[in-house]
């Protein structure tokens, strides 16, 4: 396979990985779908992580990390639980 076409196939992986997330957090479902909600929730993210308010962007990301991986942990036991 061609770099290019190994390195769009990478990126087009990537971008559906992230659309799950936004899926299993149920932003989709909270925001019915509006496209520019959830643009304009990221960019409000994005602020939050550029900005120097309190709290500060790394406590945030710690924050948030600890929520994902909390629900990935919760949902592997859940499907363990369930026989998958």
């Amino acid at each position: 396979m061609r770099d290019w076409a190994k390195e769009r196939r990478e990126r087009t992986r990537h971008l559906i990985e992230l659309g799950g997330l936004v899926q299993k957090a149920g932003l989709v479902d909270l925001t019915a779908d509006d496209r520019a909600t959830l643009l304009g929730a990221f960019l409000g993210l994005a602020e939050q992580l550029q900005g120097n308010e309190n709290p500060s962007a790394a406590d945030l990301k710690t924050r948030w990390r600890r929520q994902g991986l909390n629900r990935f942990r919760s949902e592997r036991e859940d499907n363990e639980g369930n026989g998958l």
